[in-house]
Order: structure tokens, then sequence, then C-alpha cells
């Protein structure tokens, strides 16, 4: 095991600082979606997050949700907002039109991906007139107004690269083509992330890197999503929610428990940022923020003792 790297420089921008963390949320299909996400934006508010995103989905499925959901969230949520981009089903010229939209409608933030293949397909393929990857998505969007770009980072790889090398070289392309920030997938071995970490800043490459953090309830859920993108399920995890397929409280305690573990060794580690994939959800994610040492109302201390 490797051990956790000691130059300040590896972590975030703020290293060392005062914690920061972000929400991700993803737009909703119906009435009733809409109210659970309204009210885990609500909830998740009084804490001050950096920003909350919202994802885009495969093949552009959801472009008009998602464009709804960030402006409701900017405008009545009262919240730094980022919405998602890809270079799926689109040319550059409508993927400069959308951003030079939300630029018009005060959105100063974007994260850039490639995206994933449309329903019933197996292989990404761009648009004839699109950007091919999300190194070119970054490119053409900073031709567009002088937005904030946020990218993705894979502890561990891409389910797609050809080897984990490949797959920071593409990292590295995507930062030296204007991005400043990645976003992790996430990952549930604080030790991946670490070692990911110190790669990426050997190769040169010192922007925050911010840990995607996922706290798991539904394992069997958690277990197909990390199988769909390539993230290790560890066996101690799957023996921590073993047997509480029907008891959904103590589910909740274990989540909660596993996941302020995880976090509480990055931030042991220097980490300072933390982007949390809330599943439109707030109760798992308020309070593993409450244990890292956030509270509402602007009260944001650094570091709590280890």
């Amino acid at each position: 095991m490797m051990p956790p790297v000691q130059d300040s420089r590896v972590f975030s921008s703020n290293a060392m600082g005062p914690l920061s963390v972000s929400f991700e949320f993803f737009p909703p299909k119906t009435e009733a979606m809409a109210a659970q996400l309204w009210r885990a934006m609500e909830r998740l508010r009084p804490l001050g997050p950096a920003f909350v995103s919202v994802t885009y989905g495969a093949g552009g499925s959801t472009r008009q949700r998602t464009h709804d959901t960030v402006m409701r969230i900017q405008d009545e949520g009262g919240l730094p907002c980022a919405a998602h981009l890809t270079c799926v089903g689109s040319s550059r010229d409508e993927i400069t039109a959308i951003a030079k939209g939300y630029w018009d409608k005060g959105i100063r933030h974007l994260v850039a991906l490639r995206g994933d293949a449309p329903d019933g397909e197996d292989k990404f393929k761009n648009h004839p007139d699109g950007f091919s990857n999300a190194a070119e998505l970054v490119a053409g969007l900073r031709l567009v107004a002088d937005f904030e770009i946020s990218v993705a980072a894979y502890p561990e790889m891409h389910p797609n690269s050809p080897s984990s090398q490949a797959d920071l070289d593409n990292l590295k392309r995507k930062i030296d083509a204007g991005a400043n920030r990645a976003i992790t997938q996430f990952f549930f071995d604080a030790d991946t992330y670490l070692r990911f970490l110190e790669r990426a800043r050997a190769a040169g490459i010192w922007v925050p890197i911010v840990p995607g953090i996922l706290p798991v309830s539904n394992f069997i859920q958690a277990a197909r999503f990390a199988k769909a993108c390539g993230a290790a399920m560890p066996a101690w995890m799957a023996h921590l929610f073993e047997g509480l397929e029907d008891d959904p409280e103590i589910r909740q305690m274990v989540a909660v428990t596993a996941a302020a573990e995880q976090c509480r060794r990055l931030q042991t580690a220097g980490v300072t940022d933390f982007h949390f994939y809330t599943l439109n959800r707030a109760d798992l994610t308020y309070a593993i923020c409450h244990i890292l040492g956030l509270r509402p109302n602007g009260d944001r201390p650094g570091r709590i003792p280890a």
C-alpha cells in the first residue's frame, strides 16, 4: 500500500484550508421526482456548497430537463450551478449555441464530458460535425466565453481506455485544453484516490482533482453503477451491507459510517474538497458533511482532528 503523499501541492488548490463541498443532482423525470430533488437541494443549501451540478443523460437525452433544472437552481435556489455538457448527438455549432445560452443566462460553470453512448449502443460515436472527445469540447468552450470548466477523472481508469497511462494522458489533454478542475468518478478505497493523485501530479497535472463520493445505501444499485463505470466494489463493503436488504434504517446507518470513514481518511491525508453524488437525496450527504465538520449558516471550519 502506497503511503499518503505529504507534499501539500498534491491536493486541491486550497490544500489544508477550509472544507469545500459540491453536490451533484440529476434532472427529474416526473413532478414527484422534481419535488424530491428540490427537497434535497433545500436541505443541502445551508451547508454553503461551492457549487451544485446537474447531469446530462446518455446521448443528450435529458438536454432540456438538464437546462430547466440548472436554471431553476440558479434562479430560485440561489446556488451557483454547473451544467453538464457532452459531445454526444450534437454538432459543434449546437453545443456552442447551448454554451452561449448558458452564459447569457448567468451560468458560469460547465462540466465538460465526452459522454456515454446512447441507450442501445455499445460504443461512443461523435456527431459528424461534433467534438470527438472532452479535450476538444473544453477547447471549444474556451472560445465561447470565460467559463469555469470541470472535467472527469478516473482513479480506476475509464472502462474504454486501453491503459491507465492512456487514461492519465487523456486527463492531461483536457487540462491542457483549459479545464480548471477535475472531479473523479466515485471510488470506495481512499488509497485508490491517493495513488491516482500522486500519479497525476507526477504527470504535471496541478489543477484541483476533487474526489467524487457516492454514499451507498442501496448496495445492489451501487454495485451496478460500479460495474458500469469500472469502479471496484471492495469485498468489505459487500460484507457491511450483507443481510440488510430489508432493513433500510440500519442500511442508512452503515452507509453514513462507511462513506464518512472514507472521507475522513482523505481529510486526514490533506484533502479539503469533496464532490458528492447525491442521487437527489440529501440525508446521507448531509450527515457525512456534518461528520466532516460542516455546519449550516456559513460555519465552514477547517480540518477537524483525526
